[in-house]
């Protein structure tokens, strides 16, 4: 049984290495920089492996939904990636500078409750995102892998397996505890799209030497569509789908902190890292889709196909051999592999960013390890419903990165409105107007990642709910701190004896009723040298913060004031805090509140800070100081 315990008590110490316990000043915008940053070029390369990937399944998905329009609906997607994802997302560098992107933008923009619960919201698309790009990532590598000539004809169906098997690897090195490297993903964003120029400009080079491949392309253009009108707008109809191309910018701005310099050289380096990787990814975008198209045979892109998930990869070993293809498909599968590292410790920073300064997250779910585990269950639920299929995997990933595109251009827009800038405002409304087409577009036709994403929403609220719930008789406070006044006040009583306060018109008659309630219920004189406590509640959807005490004389009655989420724990975390100050054990006088339904009640305290307040105290209390010979007295008359 020792044993066992011994076992046990090792087990979670080994889980819950490295949890972070907030501070004071714990927030948002109050997190220290990295202890290590790189040039703007250097953190590009770290979104590169998650942007630049896409490379490696991107042509054949876009060859799949458009077929010969190809070429055509991926200008069309470079389009809205140079004049509409980059000036969103350049103007998000500059709003919010601290890597928490336009989430951050709109929980400002929506303050309380509203805010919160758009930010839990989004959250589901997030996760959407960063998971599935896990599983894509895997099973694209995993197609690369499977189809190179020199793996063995038996691994032929361990397209599932195998892509259990690298996720599940990629969960081990961060169980083993994973330190961010620059220097790696510089040097797979370095080789591979030196790789894929070789590729596609042996591919290009290909088609110039044979002006009738580019014929008959033109050919069945004319020939399936009637009009070039005809062309571009069911190129707008497809476009959608080829989403996938825009999915580095999310992580553009979460990776802001990286990048050296102060606050104003930091945004300057991650726009120029946002320019720089969407001008290499357009220019990449259109080749690769232009050669694909007119290179490959239509069936070697469908399920089964040679191309299927690796159209580039089909290239390099039709036309430069095996060998190089095989150095390509190692190329590919590194960068596809380290972007599911980039996306899996994106959810790592964005989880204890969001829902533990909430109260919406359990305790532990600010240590590595246990999110690590629960992160890799559901990546491995995502492939067993996708059977590890690349293109049937599109459909949730485009979903969960149109959503983030299009909460962020929202947020641009609001926050251009809010700031008098109409003609900006008005740019960035056409911007969220066509990303709203493109969400909706998309879930209509594979509405799948949308029931995706709605299970994580669901399953984020349920949990951040009871979350709060279990939470919030903790004291909630980061930090407690006195003016000199309320200091003097505290100092020249004997007895702390606090009277409770709900403040309404402050005036003399609010106090002198107060006080003659003091001596009727509780024979207290006002001679005792009696403090009033008054505690107002400015945001009751925020969980902890400081405690600000203020001291304040009025009507000739000394009076503590301060202001916090909830009122009973910051009772309770004051009369603490003076308990520790001065050696004296601090007593608290309330008076009953109405009657009425103890449910009610309870919510009252959980969404609007109040109440039921004498009992709650006293709980709070309880949990806080075990020792009942230390804990501070609560009366109730």
């Amino acid at each position: 049984m020792d044993q066992s315990a011994a076992g046990e008590r090792v087990l979670r110490t080994w889980l819950l290495k490295g949890l972070h316990r907030p501070g004071a000043g714990t927030g948002p915008h109050h997190e220290e920089p990295p202890a290590h940053q790189h040039s703007w070029w250097q953190v590009m390369c770290l979104t590169g492996v998650d942007y630049f990937s896409t490379l490696g399944y991107q042509p054949g998905i876009a060859a799949l939904a458009a077929g010969t329009l190809s070429p055509v609906a991926t200008v069309l997607l470079v389009a809205l990636t140079l004049f509409g994802a980059l000036p969103t997302y350049r103007a998000v560098a500059k709003e919010s500078p601290h890597g928490l992107g336009s989430l951050s933008m709109l929980e400002r923009l929506l303050p309380g409750w509203r805010g919160k619960l758009l930010v839990l919201f989004l959250l589901g698309f997030v996760a959407t995102a960063f998971i599935v790009t896990i599983t894509l990532s895997a099973a694209d590598a995993t197609a690369h892998l499977l189809h190179n000539p020199f793996v063995p004809d038996m691994f032929e169906n361990w397209q599932v397996p195998v892509t259990l098997a690298l996720i599940a690897a990629l969960g081990g090195v961060f169980l083993a505890g994973f330190a961010e490297a620059i220097s790696v993903a510089v040097v797979l964003v370095a080789v591979y799209l030196c790789l894929n120029v070789v590729v596609i400009g042996v591919a290009l080079q290909r088609v110039l030497a044979e002006p009738a491949l580019v014929t008959d392309w033109r050919e069945a253009l004319t020939t399936q569509h009637s009009s070039p009108i005809a062309m571009i707008a069911l190129s707008l109809f497809v476009m959608p789908k080829l989403a996938l191309g825009l999915s580095g910018f999310e992580t553009g701005v979460a990776v802001m902190p990286l990048v050296k310099g102060d606050l104003a050289q930091r945004i300057k380096g991650a726009r120029a890292l946002l320019t720089t990787a969407a001008i290499i990814m357009s220019v990449f975008l259109i080749t690769s889709s232009f050669a694909t198209t007119v290179l490959i045979p239509a069936e070697e892109f469908a399920e089964g196909g040679a191309a299927n998930g690796r159209a580039l990869a089909y290239l390099a070993h039709v036309h430069l051999g095996d060998w190089f293809g095989t150095a390509y498909d190692l190329s590919t599968i590194g960068i596809l592999w380290f972007a599911g590292a980039s996306a899996l410790a994106g959810l790592l920073n964005i989880v204890p960013r969001y829902l533990p300064r909430y109260g919406m997250a359990p305790d532990w779910s600010r240590a590595a390890r246990p999110m690590v585990l629960v992160f890799t269950a559901v990546s491995f639920a995502i492939t067993l419903f996708f059977g590890a299929e690349v293109e049937t995997q599109g459909g949730a990933y485009a979903t969960g990165v149109l959503a983030l595109i299009l909460s962020a251009a929202v947020a641009v827009t609001l926050s251009a409105w809010v700031n008098g800038r109409t003609r900006a405002a008005a740019a960035f409304g056409v911007v969220t107007l066509i990303f709203a087409y493109a969400t909706v577009a998309n879930i209509i036709e594979r509405p799948d990642g949308l029931v995706i994403a709605l299970l994580f929403v669901l399953a984020i609220v349920t949990i951040s709910l009871i979350s709060r719930a279990t939470r919030s008789t903790e004291l909630r406070v980061t930090r407690i701190t006195l003016d000199d006044q309320a200091r003097r006040y505290v100092n020249e009583v004997g007895e702390l004896r606090l009277i409770a306060n709900e403040p309404h018109a402050r005036d003399c008659r609010e106090y002198v009723e107060k006080a003659r309630e003091a001596w009727e219920l509780h024979r207290l004189r006002t001679k005792e040298g009696l403090l009033f406590l008054e505690v107002t509640v400015p945001d009751a959807s925020e969980f902890a913060g400081e405690l600000r005490v203020v001291g304040e004389e009025r009507h000739g009655f000394r009076i503590l004031r301060m202001e916090s989420p909830t009122v009973a724990n910051s009772i309770a975390a004051l009369l603490l805090h003076l308990r520790d100050q001065t050696g004296k054990t601090p007593h608290v006088y309330f008076h009953w509140a109405a009657e009425g339904n103890p449910i009610g009640a309870l919510l009252r305290y959980l969404v609007f800070g109040g109440g039921d307040i004498p009992p709650l105290t006293r709980e709070v209390l309880r949990q806080a100081e075990p020792a009942t010979e230390r804990r501070p007295i609560v009366h109730v008359g």
